[in-house]
């Protein structure tokens, strides 16, 4: 009976190494490497048409055609994983591999300086974006983001931002005095409302239209597309070509899920991203001026102003106290330094 116990354990040793051994290469093909393929989440707020949606489709069609099978990559667009701090706090955790989100909305919490393109008035057109955000923002800043458990791939188009109001037609930096504006949940907008002697109050994107239609704040600020595809024209009369900031939005990936994959597999990631950029950037600038008619159309006053009087009402924003604690103004002269 003893040497029965005896070949019966064996055979149950034997057995399991089998499995752990067949386990073992069930995870070889998870890695996407001839198996299964490895799935990426990219989450984003806006609708079907919106920038960052834009983004995302192009980076999924530029992976899957230089990666082949290896990966599956899935869009949840219109907020449906969470607004936009919820889906850079699910990357940073893991749950969600990937988002597109506003470079200067939840993303301060992690990496503060990435607040400098909330600073008014940074640059004069989109071409010196382009080129400052792609070498002097991302050469000062990438670094930061790794340092959170972020890999940033990118800056892609969301565009100039312009303000929106249904109280008043605005010409001068004077007309905003006591509009109640939403903003995005960064400390720096705050101080540009203040400036502007407005009222600063963060509202989630994905809960704005909401917001506007039932008169919880008086308007928002957001580029020509964003107010466009959001119909935010049906709850908002005013529009002031203001241009304030110019606003980017950051693809970014979970580090530790980029680090894990293949020199191969991260070689696709990035080129896929540096193929996502320029296409992005193209199709949504190719957008903009039919979205403008669109909202003249509508009925939407849309006003030229006197945007002297914004630039001198917003000067040395970024010297102000509060200010330099949130965005190191250094970072803010070595960008004006490489206009």
């Amino acid at each position: 009976m003893k040497k029965g116990i005896s070949l019966l354990l064996i055979v149950l040793l034997v057995a399991t190494m089998l499995v752990g051994c067949g386990g073992n290469a069930g995870n070889k093909g998870a890695a996407g490497e001839g198996g299964t393929p490895i799935e990426i989440k990219i989450a984003t707020v806006g609708n079907d048409d919106h920038q960052s949606t834009i983004a995302a489709n192009i980076f999924k069609k530029e992976l899957e055609a230089l990666a082949g099978d290896q990966f599956k990559v899935n869009i949840f667009s219109n907020g449906s994983l969470g607004g936009e701090r919820e889906a850079a706090e699910g990357v940073k955790l893991g749950t969600i591999q990937m988002t597109i989100v506003t470079s200067d909305g939840a993303l301060p919490a992690w990496v503060p300086d990435i607040q400098v393109l909330s600073i008014p008035y940074l640059f004069s057109d989109k071409e010196e974006a382009y080129r400052i955000l792609d070498t002097v923002v991302s050469e000062e800043l990438n670094p930061k983001f790794e340092e959170q458990g972020f890999k940033h791939l990118g800056f892609v188009e969301l565009g100039f931002r312009h303000f929106t109001n249904d109280k008043r037609e605005v010409k001068t930096a004077e007309d905003m005095k006591g509009l109640s504006i939403r903003v995005q949940e960064a400390p720096i907008w705050f101080a540009l409302m203040n400036k502007l002697n407005a009222t600063a109050t963060p509202v989630p994107f994905n809960e704005l239209y909401t917001a506007l239609q039932q008169g919880m704040v008086d308007g928002q600020e957001n580029p020509i597309t964003s107010i466009a595809t959001s119909r935010f024209d049906e709850v908002q009369k005013y529009m002031v070509l203001d241009g304030h900031t110019y606003a980017a939005e950051s693809i970014i990936m979970n580090k530790g899920f980029f680090d894990g994959l293949s020199e191969e597999l991260q070689g696709y990631i990035k080129e896929a991203a540096d193929k996502t950029v320029p296409q992005q950037r193209a199709e949504v600038d190719s957008r903009e001026a039919a979205y403008l008619q669109d909202l003249k159309d509508s009925g939407m006053v849309v006003t030229e102003p006197d945007k002297e009087s914004f630039v001198k009402a917003t000067e040395g924003l970024y010297l102000m106290d509060e200010v330099k604690k949130l965005v190191n103004p250094e970072l803010v002269e070595l960008i004006m330094d490489n206009k």
